[in-house]
């Protein structure tokens, strides 16, 4: 059978070395007894997932990919998901928890996290390929020029390991540009110790303006007290979580 076209901005990995690094990047951190693939294309990673002492299930949105690995990875049919992973229930596999992995599509990556965001409680771990950018983002530390919005979301609730640089040529297609593989391991934070829609604003009202001195980027913002008065001297980007939690605990309601 003709294995399926590059599709949703995907580029099909063919290093399988690389492939089987990436699935020994499963720790079971969080003690989950169920593995999601996203996006498994032709199976490259999922050959290497299938051995392990996980159950395996995976989705797919191209039907030639699905008809690929119905016909080729016979172990996976009863667990081979048709579907959009953005819209996808966890619950629909499991009501326990589930590790994420995957060879992510460029062009929905970000999105991937914030799923995954949305679902923190059922999702003690996440392996992803993607973008090295992206990937350079998600794991920066508070004072790197990365360090972003997606930086902030993500680490309120993940510990974030970059684990290494995937070339283009690796894949076919070959991207234009370097990819990486990035590890997130629920932390201890249960909740934020203050109103989570009020954080998310306060981050992205932030690095809007991110520029300017958070005095000046925040001047949208009202607050009922004033937030510490060093915190708004400084960019953004210098802002640990803990940092973006006490100036939302400022906000007025």
């Amino acid at each position: 059978m003709v294995k399926p076209k590059k599709h949703l901005g995907q580029h099909f990995l063919k290093d399988l070395k690389i492939a089987s690094d990436i699935a020994d990047a499963l720790t079971g951190h969080g003690d989950y007894k169920h593995v999601l693939e996203v996006g498994p294309g032709t199976g490259v990673l999922t050959q290497y997932l299938l051995p392990k002492e996980y159950s395996l299930h995976a989705i797919e949105m191209d039907r030639e990919s699905i008809a690929y690995l119905n016909q080729n990875f016979i172990q996976l049919t009863d667990n081979l998901i048709e579907g959009d992973f953005l819209k996808m229930d966890f619950n629909e596999i499991t009501d326990g928890p589930l590790c994420v992995i995957g060879n992510f599509p460029y062009n929905i990556s970000s999105q991937i996290f914030f799923k995954v965001l949305d679902n923190r409680e059922q999702v003690p771990e996440v392996i992803g390929m993607l973008q090295k950018e992206v990937a350079d983002r998600i794991a920066a530390p508070p004072g790197s020029k990365t360090y972003g919005i997606l930086s902030v979301l993500v680490q309120a609730f993940y510990d974030v390991e970059y684990l290494f640089t995937v070339p283009p040529e690796v894949f076919n297609p070959p991207p234009k540009v370097n990819s990486a593989v990035i590890r997130c391991k629920r932390n201890a934070v249960a909740a934020l110790d203050c109103d989570e829609k009020k954080f998310k604003l306060v981050v992205k009202t932030a690095f809007n303006q991110r520029r300017k001195t958070l005095r000046n980027a925040l001047k949208s913002l009202t607050f009922a007290t004033a937030p510490n008065e060093h915190l708004l001297t400084l960019r953004a980007e210098r802002l640990s979580v803990a940092d973006f939690v006490q100036i939302t605990k400022c906000l007025a309601d």
